[in-house]
């Protein structure tokens, strides 16, 4: 998607099976405002009770797009790639992700990941949350909600409150020096 305005971040989900997660996604998304890009076929409706409970307070916050398959998603957007799989040999911490451009944060299936094809095409893009061998993954909302937060640190929380506010009290009143960071 070519966007007029400054670079945003992206989240893609492809073929989401599990609308409880999608639903936690969208609640990162909002709260971030990362931009929500949905690739069908999903594994739920987007009506579905489960994904509207887990973000329904958010929901009508969102930038949401849907696409009826991943050749679509890519013919539409433009911008940095990078592929979220335990399959990848970059650490998603040691990419520089770039401010100036739109950021695209691709994630795959629950049960099978992204296509290898996909991934094979691009392993320079292909990034991985270290974890431990003998177990599988993170939960797919999980994943997000770091690598989503990862980002954001790099280009310094754009946009976003850095902090917060008691409120029965106020920070201020302490008599101390505001505490940074």
């Amino acid at each position: 998607m070519q966007n007029t305005q400054k670079p945003r971040l992206h989240i893609v989900m492809v073929e989401p099976r599990i609308p409880q997660n999608t639903g936690n996604v969208s609640r990162t998304c909002a709260v971030t405002g990362a931009v929500l890009h949905l690739v069908k076929p999903y594994g739920f409706t987007i009506t579905d009770r489960q994904l509207k409970r887990a973000g329904l307070d958010y929901w009508d916050k969102l930038e949401i797009y849907e696409y009826d398959s991943l050749d679509e998603f890519f013919a539409r957007n433009d911008g940095d790639f990078y592929y979220f799989t335990t399959k990848g040999r970059k650490v998603h911490s040691d990419v520089a992700f770039d401010i100036k451009r739109d950021t695209y944060l691709i994630f795959g299936r629950e049960d099978r990941g992204l296509p290898e094809s996909l991934l094979y095409e691009n392993p320079q893009r292909c990034v991985r949350i270290p974890m431990r061998q003998t177990l599988r993954s993170l939960n797919l909302s999980n994943s997000v909600a770091i690598a989503v937060y990862e980002v954001l640190r790099q280009w310094d929380y754009p946009e976003l409150d850095t902090k917060g506010q008691l409120t029965q009290y106020k920070w201020e009143d302490r008599g101390e020096e505001q505490i940074n960071g």
